[in-house]
């Protein structure tokens, strides 16, 4: 497990370029409460991966820079290890599969990265595919989430959390792969036990709640993930290593209907004129409309993770609100 110290140290390396991420008030709370959401849709690539991916890539030794990197994404994370790559002069592959949102492929390619899209099978035939050209280039793969270096570098969104709020007592977690509520909750736990974490997940894409109530890891099929407008929350399944963190330091795993997404991304740019992602959105989905499932907390913060949506998909949400 990761310490705060490697947290606080992924703090200082990745200052400068990723952003420390205001919480700004949700103007409509629950009596007696505070809501605050978390602006991660504000970091240079739109999203949080850019925390991980540079605190992965800034760990390198000189010989693995002067190779490369790779990954693995859908998306977010693509860009997040495009920018980091680039900013620290060092060339970067991405594999993608060819459904990824066409705004997250083209910003990934204009970055810089060269892309390799694949257009049939899920994650393990992303990773595989990653994997096999990692070792024909001598590349070094920088995971999405199932890494503890990207975990540290995940967790300086907890430190902000705390640092803007030390009274913050419910924090709301997006989860995909499980890499950032890791981060969060590591930080958190260490900083104030009593905080409680919970990760909000689509309905169509609940592995994470399904493993952490059954104790085990649980893989849903990807014809059933790919279905989720949160297109970041398609993993069919947590890692190894982030389940381990969501055992210990996660209180509680809660799912929003996809209705829900739609209608919190309208309600986040209409009220609050905040441009959110479907998978971003979850957390204010689960605000909105499951806050008598959520833990009692008087200040509570969401972390919205993403704010990379289709402009289309946008159009069409803000008409049909």
């Amino acid at each position: 497990m990761i310490s705060l110290d490697d947290i606080r140290a992924a703090q200082a390396r990745i200052d400068g370029v990723a952003v420390k991420t205001p919480l700004v008030p949700w103007a409509d709370p629950a009596v007696g409460e505070q809501w605050f959401f978390k602006l991660e849709s504000l970091q240079p690539i739109g999203a949080f991966k850019l925390r991980g991916g540079y605190n992965k890539i800034a760990s390198l030794t000189a010989e693995q820079r002067a190779r490369g990197v790779i990954a693995f994404s859908s998306g977010n994370h693509a860009q997040g290890v495009a920018y980091a790559a680039r900013a620290l002069g060092i060339a970067a592959v991405i594999v993608m599969p060819a459904r990824a949102p066409e705004i997250k492929r083209a910003r990934t390619e204009a970055m810089g990265a060269e892309v390799v899209l694949l257009h049939e099978g899920g994650e393990e035939e992303w990773r595989a595919h990653a994997e096999a050209l990692a070792q024909e280039r001598g590349l070094t793969m920088v995971p999405p989430f199932n890494d503890e270096t990207v975990i540290a570098g995940n967790g300086t969104c907890g430190l902000e959390i705390f640092a803007a709020a030390p009274d913050v007592g419910l924090v709301l977690v997006p989860i995909g792969g499980g890499g950032l509520i890791s981060g969060i909750g590591a930080a958190l736990k260490r900083l104030k036990p009593e905080i409680k974490v919970v990760g909000v997940e689509p309905e169509l894409a609940n592995d994470a709640q399904l493993s952490f109530r059954r104790g085990e890891i649980v893989a849903l099929p990807i014809e059933q993930t790919k279905e989720t407008l949160a297109d970041g929350m398609r993993a069919t399944q947590v890692g190894d290593i982030t389940f381990r963190y969501i055992r210990e330091y996660v209180d509680d795993i809660i799912t929003v209907s996809e209705r829900e997404i739609r209608a919190a991304v309208g309600e986040l740019a209409l009220a609050n004129r905040l441009v959110v992602e479907p998978s971003g959105a979850v957390t204010a989905a689960a605000l909105f409309n499951r806050r008598g499932e959520l833990p009692a907390g008087k200040t509570v913060v969401a972390v919205l993770s993403g704010g990379n949506i289709e402009p289309r998909l946008l159009a069409d949400i803000l008409i049909n609100s």
